[in-house]
């Protein structure tokens, strides 16, 4: 069995899909983490290759850092089918993504546990925008984070 497929028995499972795993997703998981503690178990990946092995852009990383979320160890990794079978929730960061995921999953279990970041609403990748709109993206990312995890128990 590889690490992609082992689970925790008793946290939940979410895994967090934006393109390129260099910007959104890592935020998203570093915050979930932080958020969920113990009852969660949080990965993130991209759609595309090109990052893939790279550690998150240095803003995002400066912008993560400021509100207290480390992501400096963090490399990106392309979504794969393993991953998808892993979570218990696969949540897209903007409403392409989640298409683009709905397209690979069509007919699979993992159909069923797709769902958009903030619903209705794309967290804009920062990717060629100044520093200060890092900073935005981290805040709105913290403002949807919640709503992952109210179900979760105490």
């Amino acid at each position: 069995m590889t690490t992609e497929t082992v689970r925790h028995p008793h946290r939940h499972r979410i895994l967090v899909v934006c393109l390129g795993n260099h910007n959104r997703s890592p935020i998203a998981a570093a915050v979930l983490t932080q958020i969920g503690g113990d009852k969660v178990e949080v990965r993130s990946a991209g759609l595309r290759e090109r990052h893939v092995g790279n550690p998150p852009h240095t803003n995002a990383v400066r912008a993560a850092a400021e509100e207290g979320y480390d992501i400096r160890d963090h490399r990106a990794v392309k979504v794969n089918g393993h991953m998808l079978d892993w979570a218990d929730a696969v949540i897209a960061m903007d409403r392409a993504i989640l298409a683009e995921l709905k397209e690979m999953t069509t007919g699979q279990p993992a159909a069923e546990k797709l769902d958009l970041f903030i619903q209705g609403e794309d967290v804009h990748d920062p990717w060629q925008d100044a520093y200060p709109v890092f900073k935005e993206c981290v805040s709105t990312i913290q403002a949807g984070a919640v709503r992952h995890l109210l179900d979760l128990g105490s």
